[in-house]
């Protein structure tokens, strides 16, 4: 799912939920916190998750090491990931090929992320190549996956996996 501030994780949570049955589910969280608005944000992520029995795992790089993992994923979020591996890392491409692993190999996996695309300002070097490489993960994710959902304003747009999703939701 796409936007920002949106409900994407508290929809994302609810999904992987029905997705999961009786399997395990697993939340796993790649923000690294920097201020006090950071760590307010995953406070309420945490809040929101008390009662839903998922297994917690802080991963903030080299996302490939999940993919073994066997039940229910949420990975929040792919724009964090990118970030952590591309500005502390110097290695995007990890970023790209972990989730791709992840995403072949996990029956279901339920992937959140921004959309940053929207505005019409130029940027330096560094953050375009930051914005494009999270298109192209964006674009394999949606080739990979069997649904693309975007929030926007908490109106849900089905982009792929309609039929799917009126089964689960």
């Amino acid at each position: 799912s796409y936007g920002c501030k949106n409900g994407k994780t508290s929809f994302a949570q609810e999904l992987a939920v029905k997705l999961s049955g009786d399997c395990p589910r697993y939340y796993i969280a790649t923000m690294v916190p920097v201020d006090d608005e950071d760590r307010k944000r995953i406070e309420n992520h945490i809040r929101d998750r008390e009662g839903q029995v998922f297994i917690t795992k802080e991963i903030s790089e080299d996302i490939a090491q999940v993919k073994d993992l066997e039940g229910t994923l949420l990975i929040d979020s792919v724009t964090a990931l990118l970030a952590n591996e591309m500005f502390s890392n110097r290695c995007p491409q990890r970023a790209f090929d972990g989730l791709a692993e992840v995403a072949e190999n996990t029956e279901n996996a339920v992937f959140v992320s921004d959309f940053i695309f929207s505005d019409a300002n130029l940027y330096d070097n560094y953050t375009e190549d930051y914005r494009r490489d999270l298109a192209e993960i964006g674009n394999m994710l949606a080739k990979e996956c069997d649904a693309v959902i975007e929030l926007c304003a908490t109106n849900r747009i089905i982009h792929k996996g309609g039929e799917k999703l009126e089964e689960i939701l």
